[in-house]
């Protein structure tokens, strides 16, 4: 027996609707929304990375045309680098995901996900699907266009090899397969329990001049399908490009923070499969008159339309109840009645100024906790509107209140309710089982696409009004669905949400993300112990690799309230010989054993979001010399460098603007820029003379990745040097050593073939492809078929000291404890000029 396909349109719904903040419904908004009751239409845009959708055709398709939209990312953009602060890997990907979800509310669309995880830059689409296990990227496109049955499918690349890198690629391959196979009932069968086959009418590619001029060329649009995304909507109060520029400047990681524009704007499609037409809807129908029996439903909804009036809404709302219940009663089409009787429900709550809350008084617990839930409802209307029933299924609450709601006055009501002992914690969903390079791990069907995980509880309201009396032979109220939500007041900020989190009754951080140990005495290792809830009292202790040791074996812990930290430091003694493995950090309470940390990620454009990942961390002995003991560092976009470098005993200053002087900075051995500090930090542009006249006094100074564009400064070396888009995506590439007798590769320590082993994600990125002839490349590597890459390290004596340039990926290398890395850039710091054969 086919599974109710429609409750997984809900299980969408309820995860876009968790980020935990109160709807208000403007005049405008709702005349949106009563214009959209009278449209049945859907489109798909799919890409590869959070930032690649066209947030112009989205915001058009959905505001413009009013049909449901939606943006499939074939990843969550894990890989990536982060311009506002140190998260990278599966934390970047969170914040990502958030920002996706943050454009989605700005210009309208929904969003999806594959299981593919971003596992850095890939160059082709062979690799990606090496990477990738292709097989089941492709259910899951499938699955995707199942679910939402878009008409029309919209690619941003196109499947030509090398015209861009391998996700982007991929995606569209992807999509040109997964176009004809989610009609076949033969391809992934087992999805067909939960869902029908879906046939889209027709798929372009949304080409654009930037992939010619990449190729040097003009575009020629003749037989193109041409689209004014600069319409202006006078609803709304603004252009199409203009709401794009809001929803593209949520990707605040990525620094792509973008100004609106006025006038034409034109997009274009190519078709590349499908019946041919220049019209994308062409065959398509979008109008009550796709499903048998709209025609006793459209009426209604022209009426509600012509006659809103935003200071005299109970007309409109009472034929929105008639509209529901021609539906109701003559729409058989469950996937079209479900989407529209979801619509009017919204609708009629939003005419009526209806406001319903379930907030807890706390944004977390834990299992098993009792927990005080609030309800707040207010009828900011004069229709008569009863509130009828409150389910929470997830607690077993179920309540028939029968209350009538009154114009703008307040209802409230509080129940206690326990949470069942084995709820599972708010983990995100993809990252609960360990996957692999390519891929996250999911094995609930029903979850894969969703872009975060459902709320934690969930509140289903039924409301009906006097008005509807006698419209239907099966109406049935109003239903709305709430997360259930805790929110505070800020002094600053005002009224702030934050969604409810299941927690474990206690956690453990080990405070560092890698503990290196550089030579044979015991480190300090602290481990944060947090309370989930009040009097949480047991033993923490350290799990180690053989051969390793702790001292004292176990500690015991004592919180009173929750919420309550306390530190402990185990002294952990590494084996004499190099080694490498993982410390996990144990909490025993009530004879339960807890493994999880907790993280919080924390940025304004986006709901706070806490992850309770496994407590471990990584300990590796390594055969480390160093000169010096201080360094000065520049942050750039953000990266966890300086707590490397401390790690191995350096202590680390970070400089200012008025610290970077000459004469302040002699002291430091090196002064070191984080990632894509060129890029970010406009004091720069004329502090680098500082720079400069430090390493001629004899300092050293360590320039990390910049991207080609924009730059604060041309001159961010004291010679010419050009940097390129040029990388090394392969992190098992081939490093080969170029000036094997330079200082930097041999003193303090000794570089081997070696030190590149076990490196993550990518060897380096945006290299030097051009530079003065006082510059050394010190390293080359490629990837498979390119040509030598030589600009990831490259050095030049300028006066007593020592300028350098790297696109090795150390900012992803050093955090993640790998062994040559630190060697490597030891050195750099460690260079001293009479080491230099003059």
């Amino acid at each position: 027996m086919l599974k109710n396909p429609y409750l997984l349109l809900l299980a969408l719904v309820l995860s876009l609707s968790a980020v935990a903040q109160k709807v208000n419904y403007s005049s405008a908004a709702v005349y949106q929304k009563l214009r959209k009751l009278n449209v049945l239409g859907s489109v798909l845009y799919v890409a590869a990375h959070p930032d690649d959708e066209n947030t112009s055709l989205i915001a058009y398709y959905a505001n413009e045309e009013l049909f449901r939209t939606a943006y499939l990312s074939a990843t969550r953009g894990d890989g990536g680098q982060n311009l506002i602060g140190p998260e990278i890997r599966e934390q970047l990907g969170i914040i990502r995901t958030q920002e996706l979800l943050a454009a989605r509310r700005t210009d309208g669309g929904e969003q999806f996900f594959t299981r593919a995880n971003d596992f850095g830059y890939s160059k082709h689409s062979d690799e990606t699907f090496n990477i990738w296990d292709k097989q089941q990227v492709l259910g899951d496109f499938v699955w995707i266009i199942r679910k939402f049955r878009p008409d029309v499918i919209l690619t941003r690349f196109n499947v030509a090899p090398n015209e861009t890198h391998g996700h982007h690629t991929a995606s569209a391959i992807l999509a040109h397969e997964a176009f004809k196979l989610a009609g076949d009932k033969t391809a992934f069968p087992e999805q067909l329990k939960y869902v029908e086959v879906w046939q889209p009418k027709r798929l372009y590619w949304n080409t654009s001049p930037w992939f010619y001029l990449q190729r040097g060329i003009e575009m020629d649009t003749t037989g193109l399908t041409k689209i004014d995304v600069g319409k202006y909507n006078p609803v709304l109060g603004m252009s199409y490009s203009e709401i794009s520029a809001l929803s593209r400047s949520m990707h605040k990681s990525q620094g792509f923070g973008s100004t609106g524009s006025r006038g034409e704007n034109w997009e274009y499609l190519s078709l590349t499969d499908g019946s041919p037409s220049c019209d994308p809807m062409e065959g398509v129908e979008t109008t009550w008159k796709r499903v048998k029996g709209g025609d006793k439903v459209q009426p209604f909804i022209d009426e509600a339309i012509n006659m809103y009036d935003p200071m005299n809404p109970e007309p409109t709302f009472k034929v929105l109840l008639k509209a529901k219940g021609a539906l109701a009663d003559n729409v058989q089409d469950a996937f079209w009645k479900e989407i529209k009787l979801r619509e009017l429900d919204d609708a009629m709550i939003a005419v009526s100024g209806v406001f319903l809350e379930i907030r807890a008084n706390e944004f977390a617990y834990s299992p098993g906790d009792s927990i005080t839930l609030t309800l707040e409802a207010v009828n900011r209307s004069a229709i008569p509107i009863t509130l009828a029933n409150v389910q929470i299924q997830q607690v077993g609450l179920n309540e028939a209140l029968s209350f009538e709601m009154k114009n703008n006055e307040r209802f409230t009501k509080s129940w206690k309710v326990k949470l069942p002992d084995e709820m599972a914690y708010s983990h995100p969903y993809w990252l609960q089982q360990e996957g692999t390079l390519g891929m996250f791990k999911v094995a609930d069907q029903d979850m894969i696409g969703l872009p975060q995980n459902k709320p934690a509880l969930v509140a289903d309201f039924t409301i009906y009004s006097s008005l509807g009396n006698f419209i239907s032979k099966t109406y049935t109220g109003i239903a709305q669905t709430r997360p259930v939500v805790f929110k505070r007041n800020d002094p600053v900020d005002g009224e702030v949400y934050r969604p409810l989190e299941i927690q474990p009754a206690v956690m453990a951080n080990v405070e560092a993300t890698a503990v290196i140990f550089a030579n044979g005495a015991p480190k300090p290792v602290a481990v944060r112990v947090i309370a989930g809830r009040k009097n949480a009292s047991g033993d923490v202790q350290l799990r180690l690799p053989n051969g390793w040791s702790a001292s004292p074996a176990k500690q015991s812990f004592s919180l009173a309230n929750k919420g309550d930290e306390q530190v402990f430091t185990f002294s952990v003694t590494a084996p004499a010989a190099a080694s490498e493995g993982m410390v996990e950090a144990i909490v025993t309470m009530d004879g339960k054993i807890c493994n999880r940390g907790k993280t919080v990620i924390e940025y304004d454009h986006i709901t706070t979001q806490t992850l309770y990942p496994t407590s471990t961390t990584r300990v590796v002995k390594l055969d480390l010399k160093k000169v010096g003991s201080e360094v000065g560092y520049i942050v750039g976009a953000g990266d966890e460098i300086p707590a490397s470098l401390e790690q191995i005993g350096y202590k680390v200053t970070l400089l200012n603007k008025d610290d970077v002087t000459a004469a302040n900075m002699a002291r430091f051995q090196a002064v070191i820029l984080g990632v894509r500090a060129f890029n970010t930090v406009d004091w720069l542009a004329f502090k680098n003379k500082e720079l400069f006249d430090y390493v001629h006094q004899g300092g050293n100074v360590i320039v990390q990745y910049n991207t080609n564009s924009p730059l604060v400064t041309k001159d961010i070396a004291p010679y010419p040097l050009t940097i390129s888009r040029e990388r090394v995506a392969v992190e098992e590439a081939e490093v080969r050593i170029l000036a094997k007798d330079h200082p930097a590769l041999n003193y303090p320590n000794k570089i081997t073939d070696k030190d590149f082993q076990n490196w993550v994600q990518e060897r380096g990125l945006y290299f030097a492809n051009k530079w003065g002839p006082e510059f050394t490349a010190l390293l080359s590597s490629n990837d498979p078929g390119e040509e030598p890459r030589d600009g990831g390290l490259v050095i030049a004596p300028h006066g007593k000291g020592f300028y350098i340039y790297t696109g090795y990926s150390w900012f992803r290398e050093l955090p993640a404890g790998v062994s040559g890395a630190y060697r490597i850039f030891t050195n750099l710091i460690s260079l001293e000029n009479d080491r230099i054969d003059n």
